[in-house]
């Protein structure tokens, strides 16, 4: 896989990561235009799971992780677990059981690390344990500008010292810190995985740390909980300020992943825009709330249950505006779903992105289904509705604009394939049974299966 970078040598932040060379050509061959019926059920939070495992290095002795979703993500994650020494052990469906007590590099694996950004999350626990990591610049989705500036500054308030050897194949960081001590930092942007790195360094530094502008998303605290059950003294998860007061060690614990809400969004939206009556279950209702409310604004009736929602859309819906936002705003994960739906609603919805620049450019192939969407800037797109979407063949960008895809294709007249789904499964767990459970018309053809097929002309712009 080439990567091409460009580097800002004084802040060791990497602007721009290309893949010009993709992991897998498996497609998707979805039949549009078919109602789906029935009840969705969210698993684990691929946010959440993400983030336990770095965790685990932390911990002297082994965690046990139920609702782990099986997603190409956790695959890697466990892998660079695995190539460090520690023990990844499946115990059952959704289980997990993992022993860290035997990692002895702080070296994070360049193979699998390039394959995914959450691979910077071991250099949190990594420094805390050893007091040294080094690390390629993290793979995964190319979305825009993704700096890692949150943890370059905060592991130095710490009293780390950073440095960056571009000697080797890719870009390196070499992070020191074998006398770290509490310390204050206020985070520039609120940044998700920064607040989660620097609390979990945080938690075996001597002293007490206080981070400011936190994050607010629902991981944080539900990370913050496993780690105070495992010995860590954290106050303030889920607001803009965390506590941490470092203790010696950290004992083994269990832990539930909690639902996924960009999946439950996910699925809701789809409901929505195939215009079909779907229940999902097993969610926490208030995490999707921006979602429930911007989908009723529209016209779409939702009930909330304690731990379900049942969406039905009418015929007609409304167009709405919304503007991506950190937690609890509109989430930016779930604007390429939107889009989607904003195309079949009447009137003109404007989306504007607010935390990656360039996060829009999926709207050339959706225009080529036939949807009318206009570029106003690399932060706003203007959406013209209703559309009529017509199948087509294309390659899946990334996760979440790849399920904007599937779910253009579950609403278009005819035959789409989406190529490259790797992206796609990334991060939705088992996502072609799940629809096709429900009614969805989709086949996955391995990337072995040459894939030949008639193909109807239709109305559809070139």
């Amino acid at each position: 896989m080439l990567h091409l970078y460009t580097i800002d040598r004084k802040r060791m932040n990497v602007l721009r990561c290309v893949h010009v060379t993709k992991f897998s050509m498996a497609q998707f061959v979805i039949k549009g235009g078919k109602k789906l019926k029935g009840e969705v059920e969210i698993g684990g939070a691929k946010n959440a799971i993400l983030k336990i495992l770095p965790a685990s290095i932390l911990i002297d002795g082994h965690v046990l992780i139920d609702n782990v979703p099986d997603i190409e993500d956790v695959k890697r994650m466990s892998e660079i677990l695995a190539a460090m020494g520690a023990s990844v052990e499946s115990r059952g469906p959704k289980k997990l059981r993992v022993d860290a007590r035997a990692v002895n590099t702080f070296h994070i694996p360049p193979e699998p690390a390039k394959r995914l950004r959450s691979s910077i999350m071991f250099t949190g626990p990594l420094l805390a344990r050893f007091g040294k990591v080094t690390f390629p610049h993290p793979g995964g989705c190319v979305i825009g500008q993704r700096p890692i500036d949150a943890f370059i500054g905060g592991f130095e308030a710490l009293g780390a010292t950073v440095k960056t050897d571009l000697t080797d194949k890719y870009p390196r960081y070499i992070i020191e810190g074998k006398k770290l001590r509490g310390a204050e930092y206020v985070f520039k942007n609120m940044s998700v995985t920064g607040t989660e790195c620097l609390m979990m360094t945080a938690v075996l530094v001597p002293g007490k740390t206080i981070l400011r502008n936190c994050a607010m998303e629902p991981e944080i605290p539900a990370l913050a909980d496993f780690l105070s059950s495992c010995g860590a003294k954290i106050r303030g998860a889920g607001t803009h300020t965390i506590e941490i007061e470092g203790v010696k060690v950290l004992h083994g614990g269990s832990i539930s992943v909690m639902p996924d809400r960009i999946d439950a969004g996910s699925f809701a939206i789809l409901a929505a825009a195939t215009r079909s009556p779907l229940r999902i279950r097993h969610i926490v209702p208030e995490h999707i709330s921006s979602i429930i409310l911007t989908l009723r604004m529209m016209g779409v009736f939702v009930d909330i249950g304690r731990d379900f929602i049942d969406v039905r859309a009418p015929k007609v819906l409304k167009a709405v505006d919304i503007k991506t936002h950190e937690y609890p705003g509109f989430p930016t994960d779930l604007q390429a779903p939107f889009a989607v739906l904003a195309s079949t609603a009447g009137g003109q919805s404007l989306i504007h992105e607010t935390i990656y620049e360039a996060r829009l450019f999926y709207i050339e192939s959706l225009n080529r289904m036939g949807a009318r969407i206009t570029m106003c800037d690399p932060h706003r797109i203007l959406i013209h509705g209703p559309s009529k979407l017509y199948g087509r063949d294309m390659e899946s960008p990334d996760l979440r604009a790849g399920l904007a895809f599937v779910i253009a294709a579950l609403v278009a007249d005819g035959t789409s394939v989406i190529n490259d789904i790797y992206s796609i499964e990334r991060g939705y767990e088992k996502i072609g049974e799940r629809l096709r459970a429900i009614g969805a018309g989709i086949t996955r053809i391995p990337e072995s299966v040459p894939l030949k097929m008639e193909r109807k002309k239709t109305s559809a712009k070139k």
